[in-house]
């Protein structure tokens, strides 16, 4: 594909001035950035309002300060911090054509990107526990999940993300940035910004595929095994009414599952089995991946639940009325 005269003469210049990278935003229409803005403008005002909603909703109202609640409060941070994170270099790409970002500025986007995809992933996983202790043993819910208890697993959490992506970020800066700094997304990644090294990167290689597996792949895994025990504790006692209503209150966190995990699963299988395909393919898996999660999560929660689904009525008619 041949890139506009602009963004050739930008690369060209970069391998004499390494202190910004170049953002490229749909490969083939640039010419249309304005108005694929639109699309891309309502679904991260989606993601922002949805997930803030949720949050107002949970915080006002007491009778939703509930483990189940909680763990939804931190499911919406991540991906508001998500959100808020690709927005600004994605918007000011399509509305301004300002293609640069700052080597140190692409080095923060990147940690925070990663951070938030993997706090994504492990607030899942502690929202299964959550449905696996309601389920399966729900004479001791309130004594295992208790505040404090939520609180260490939301630090918990923090910790696991910032100081697995930290040695990352750090085995990156120490390489020389000495070929082209054209990025593949309007956002900096990891796998995309070490393409660009041209010094061995086979420790940032294995370094990123232990990342995968200890915690995306192991997240999966527990949530599978967490949702099976589940299976296995409906149908050995309980009786087809109750079978379904506890399924159906599984529901909402399996669609959250689903959401993040088949785009995560689809992005790397374009990776690694479509190398050749258009760049506008990797592109879009890129942006289902990252936009998917903040934005459906709001919307399989407040249809789904019906205690949040109150909670927005209760909030958009501005009525003072606890939710029963």
């Amino acid at each position: 594909m041949k890139l506009p005269s602009s963004v050739m003469s930008k690369v060209t210049n970069s391998t004499q001035a390494p202190f910004y990278f170049i953002l490229t935003g749909i490969p083939g229409f640039e010419a249309s950035h304005i108005w694929i803005s639109i699309p891309f403008c309502c679904l991260y005002t989606i993601s922002i309002m949805g997930n803030t909603t949720i949050l107002t909703v949970i915080r006002k109202e007491p009778s939703l300060h509930q483990p189940m609640y909680l763990f939804l409060s931190m499911l919406a941070l991540t991906d508001l911090g998500l959100t808020l994170t690709t927005l600004p270099t994605v918007m000011q790409l399509l509305w301004f054509n300002a293609d640069e970002i700052g080597f140190e500025a692409c080095f923060a986007q990147l940690f925070f990107i990663h951070t938030f995809s993997y706090m994504e992933s492990s607030v899942l996983l502690a929202m299964s526990f959550d449905r696996y202790v309601a389920i399966c043993r729900p004479l001791h819910y309130a004594s295992t999940l208790t505040g404090e208890v939520i609180g260490k697993i939301g630090l918990a959490i923090i910790c696991r993300c910032v100081l697995a992506v930290l040695p990352c970020l750090f085995l990156l800066k120490r390489l020389p940035f000495c070929r082209s700094h054209l990025l593949s997304h309007s956002y900096c990644l990891h796998q995309d910004m070490i393409r660009l090294v041209c010094a061995d990167i086979r420790v940032n290689s294995w370094y990123g595929l232990a990342l995968i597996l200890l915690i995306n792949v192991v997240d999966f895994l527990l949530i599978v095994l967490s949702y099976t025990l589940i299976l296995k504790s409906i149908l050995g006692t309980a009786s087809w009414t109750e079978r379904f209503r506890a399924l159906n209150n599984c529901l909402s966190h399996v669609l959250a599952v689903l959401v993040l995990y088949v785009p995560m699963v689809g992005v790397s299988m374009t990776h690694r089995f479509a190398k050749h395909a258009s760049p506008l393919v990797h592109v879009i898996m890129a942006n289902i991946y990252l936009l998917a999660p903040p934005v459906m999560n709001p919307i399989i929660y407040s249809v789904k639940t019906k205690q949040i689904r109150q909670g927005i009525i209760c909030l958009l008619s501005q009525r003072d009325m606890c939710l029963r």
